[in-house]
């Protein structure tokens, strides 16, 4: 056999061999690792976007001191995370309260208006008849309301 003839050989089993053990290039251990540094790295974008945007949902700060805080996270994220929780993280469960709470009352201040007055047609057809039998309405008057009510 040649020199070159071996050579091919060598490679063609090195190449085998290397997609043979593949499976055995990435242990049990080296996949948690894995797993455990992609966690960490979106909890970390997690945190620095919920920082950012309790930044903004603060109404205490100006603009300035606003801007101030963004350039600080972006610039020197771990540094700029860190003294922010500590400056300013205090407040931030109650920033998110209030908003939530705000969001709240929209949201049922909403369903009140298009809801009505939130009595039903049966409800105010036993008022009328409670007025009819204590003589109150006409039962003409009580006919041409209930119509309405019903139509």
């Amino acid at each position: 056999m040649s020199d070159m003839g071996q050579f091919e050989l060598t490679l063609r089993s090195t190449s085998e061999r290397e997609k043979a053990m593949l499976a055995y290039d990435f242990p049990i251990l080296g996949l948690f690792w894995t797993m455990l540094i992609f966690f960490i790295w979106v909890a970390w974008i997690l945190l620095i976007f919920r920082t950012v945007m309790d930044v903004f949902r603060s109404d205490d700060l100006g603009g300035g001191m606003k801007a101030f805080w963004v350039i600080f996270i972006v610039i020197i994220p771990w540094f700029g995370v860190l003294v922010y929780l500590i400056a300013r993280g205090g407040g931030m469960a109650q920033r998110q309260i209030a908003e939530q709470q705000a969001q709240q009352d929209a949201f049922a201040s909403y369903v009140r208006q298009t809801a009505g007055s939130g009595t039903s047609a049966g409800d105010e057809l036993s008022k009328l008849a409670d007025l009819r039998e204590r003589g109150v309405i006409t039962d003409a008057e009580f006919a041409a309301q209930k119509s309405k009510l019903l139509a």
